[in-house]
This record gives C-alpha cells, structure tokens and sequence, in this order.
C-alpha cells in the first residue's frame, strides 16, 4: 500500500514535495483532464490516504471556499465538483480524488448502450433478459454469478436503471454492450480519463464492504467529481449522443424517483434537477444537471463517505447542492469564464 498525502487538491506520496498553490483555475482544469488515467493504475491495491489540514488549503474563489467549508472532511472524505454552463465557473473539492461511484457509474453505462442505438446496434424495442443475481459467497470468484430473469425492452431497462436504480436491469445493458471494458472504451473514446468501471453491479453489490471508502480509496469501479462532470456536462451539450438520445438519456434522469434528500431536497420548487444517485458502504452520492427558472444550468457531482450514517450524507448532499446553487446564481451570468469545456 502506498500512503498518500495531500497538497493543495492533489494527491501525493508522503514526503514527496508539496505543489505549490494553483495557478489559473483553467489550466488546473486542463491538467485533471488531461492527468494519467486511472486505468493505468493497479487494478487491486486500494490506497491509504492522509489529509492535509483544512486551513492550508487554498481555494480558487469565494464560492469554492464556501463549499469545502460546508462539506467538511473531519466525518470522511468529501468529493465535489461543480461547473455553471452559463458562466464556466468550475468549483471543485477533492475534485481529482477518486470515489466509489456505485449507481452513478450507471449514467455512462446507458450512454454506452444509447450510442450503440444511434450507431444502429441495438434498438430501443430490442429485447434484453435482466441479470438475476445468483445467491453466493462474498469474493467467491471475481463475477458474481447471475441468471437470465424476465426480458424487457431496452427502453424499459433504461428507465429502471435512470429511474429507480434497478441493478439487474443496468446488468442486462451492461452485458448487451459487451461489459464493463465496452463501457470504459467508450468513455476513452469520449476522451474521459479518471473513470473507470471494473465490475457488474451484481459483483459491485455482493462484494461490498470490503473496504471503508472514508479512509481508503479503491481505484475500482470509481471517479473522480471533475470526471463526473465531464461525462455529465459532455451529454447534456450533445457532444456524443444524437439528439434523440440524448433526450431519452436526461429526460429519464428528470424522472429519477431515487434521492429525494439529496440534491433536490434544498433547491427551489421551480429548479429542475436531472440526476443519478449511489449508494454503497458507508457512501452515498448523487451527481447531475440542475437547470434555474431563468435557464441557466449547473452540472454537479457529489460524493460524500462516512458522516455516521446515510441520513447525513444525504443531508450534506443537499447542503452542498444548495450553497452551489445559490453561489452560482449570485454571480453575474457572464462573470466567469475558467473553464469551457
């Protein structure tokens, strides 16, 4: 295991020499994306993480400093990432560190399956069994064994997994794509490097627990926050899908009945939220397009661990969904312009 430190936003061997503070927050940006991906990395080793101390941080603007302020560390790590599409303004804390996505791995999950249908591969009447997950033992073998349950159309499956987080319903898109390597040559081809899908959510969920999220990071099946975004942010300008899909992608979020404490829970009656939520061990998350009366929208992605239990993750989500909306919205549309991707 190799012990980590962190320096500024990033993470460093301990007794490396610490970064200096952050140039322009642009180039910062560039340099996440642009980082070695994750799936370099060893593909087992988790890695032990140390904080470095709140107050030798350094921030990239007032509404960044806001949001580490709510989202703490001292409860379990906290990732954050937020980009307002209007103005450009990143905001990011702990945003190059990786987290456990859980189910909001299953948003490039149906991106895969939705480019083969813009590709004519698969079709949204086309038929696929959902994946039952077969009783065994935790870690008894790297695939947790399944079973062919009841077929549904990919347009049903796609809803479940958006929509009520169906895990046998997101394996029979996971296995009509060709797994999880289909699904992270998609996301290289998209240019997405820090995100990486290692297992089906049948194994995800059977091997759970095994490590403690809020003080060791576990490079599989994870992302960083400003990838999430990236993904996020990507989709909803078009970049990957055609129009039709994308439209089926976002607007079947807007119908996610999961998460309702999380990043709705604060924002106004008239905000739309289009969103995908998680939730393993000890972590709970929630990441997506948040649109404001006046049509100004917000990409955000928010992993939070430990807190003691579920309910607060849940309600530090909101917090911290709400302090970027609010943020946002008091900054001249125009204001900022550190990143555009």
């Amino acid at each position: 295991m190799a012990l980590l430190a962190w320096a500024g936003s990033s993470i460093v061997p301990l007794g490396a020499a610490r970064a200096s503070d952050r140039d322009d927050f642009e180039a910062a940006f560039d340099r996440t994306f642009s980082a070695r991906p994750l799936a370099q990395q060893p593909a087992r080793a988790p890695l032990v993480f140390a904080f470095q101390p709140q107050a030798q941080r350094s921030y990239a603007s007032a509404l960044e400093a806001r949001v580490a302020a709510v989202a703490g560390h001292e409860a379990g790590r906290i990732g954050v990432a937020a980009l307002d599409l209007t103005s450009g303004h990143v905001v990011q804390v702990l945003g190059d560190q990786p987290f456990p996505m859980a189910s909001t791995s299953k948003v490039a999950i149906v991106a895969t399956f939705l480019e083969g249908v813009d590709q004519g591969r698969f079709r949204l009447d086309q038929t696929f069994p959902l994946m039952v997950p077969v009783p065994s033992r935790k870690f008894d073998g790297a695939v947790a064994p399944v079973r062919p349950g009841n077929v549904l159309t990919a347009q049903s499956l796609i809803e479940l997994t958006l929509t009520r987080s169906d895990n046998q319903a997101t394996d029979a898109l996971l296995a009509a794509v060709g797994g999880p390597t289909a699904v992270n040559r998609w996301l290289a081809g998209a240019g997405i490097r820090n995100f990486r899908i290692d297992r089906d959510i049948a194994t995800l969920v059977r091997d759970d627990g095994e490590i403690d999220p809020a003080t060791t990071i576990d490079p599989r099946d994870s992302a960083t926050p400003l990838a999430m975004v990236q993904l996020l942010s990507g989709l909803y300008r078009g970049q990957w899908l055609s129009p039709t899909s994308r439209a089926i992608l976002l607007g079947t979020m807007e119908r996610c009945i999961t998460g309702k404490r999380r990043i709705p829970a604060l924002l106004p009656e008239d905000a739309q939220v289009a969103h995908k939520t998680g939730s393993l061990n000890n972590t709970s998350s929630d990441v997506g397009i948040i649109r404001t009366p006046d049509g100004r929208a917000m990409v955000v992605a928010i992993y939070v661990t430990g807190q003691g239990t579920r309910a607060a993750r849940e309600a530090r989500i909101a917090s911290i969904a709400r302090t970027i909306y609010d943020g946002y919205l008091a900054e001249p549309a125009g204001s900022r312009r550190t990143a555009s991707r």
